[in-house]
């Protein structure tokens, strides 16, 4: 039975990846669940086995994006050159189609559903932990830095959000650059 759960847990990760890679590739949020399973050479049931739903495999693609994501962040997180490198890196055109799934994904589980139970598990304290935790030890005091982070990221998400919308780019960056430069002005305090 511990073998049977370990393959069924290696087959899942193995499909997690494939999805991810298509999802970063080419977009997964127009496919249907056969269409998906196609691109990633395997049948609809197995998604349905392992995910729960086309809702469930998308919540699993966008959560494991933005692991590798927040993880990126944190290498680079404590200095200006490192937020503006992070900012460059989430707001790259290659990122729009999973940034798109992302806030859809945000909504439904806002709206409740079905498949998306436990997308808001997190959504938020996932990224203002570990950044907090990066600006502590940066030397910024606990309070402030979880109040800092969580500002940070309300304001890229925002930001995301403007720049899907209304594709202006330089508007969106002179934005995260103002912030930056009230973050530092803050800081400095």
């Amino acid at each position: 039975m511990v073998h049977s759960a370990m393959r069924r847990s290696q087959a899942r990760e193995r499909l997690l990846a494939a999805a991810v890679h298509q999802a970063l590739d080419a977009g997964i949020a127009d496919l249907s669940l056969r269409q998906l399973a196609a691109a990633i050479g395997t049948s609809h049931r197995m998604l349905i086995y392992h995910f729960g739903s086309r809702e469930g495999l998308l919540v699993a693609v966008t959560q494991a994006v933005e692991e590798q994501q927040r993880a990126a962040l944190l290498a680079s997180v404590a200095t200006p050159e490192g937020a503006r490198q992070s900012w460059a890196r989430l707001s790259d055109p290659k990122l729009w189609p999973q940034e798109r799934l992302f806030f859809e994904l945000y909504s439904y589980a806002l709206l409740g559903r079905p498949g998306t139970e436990g997308f808001l598990d997190g959504v938020v304290e996932s990224w203002v932990a570990p950044i907090a935790d990066a600006l502590v030890k940066a030397g910024a005091d606990e309070r402030a830095a979880r109040a800092d982070a969580r500002l940070g990221v309300a304001v890229v998400r925002g930001l995301l959000l403007d720049l899907l919308a209304t594709g202006d780019r330089t508007g969106v960056d002179e934005a995260y650059e103002r912030f930056l430069q009230h973050a530092a002005t803050t800081d400095a305090k």
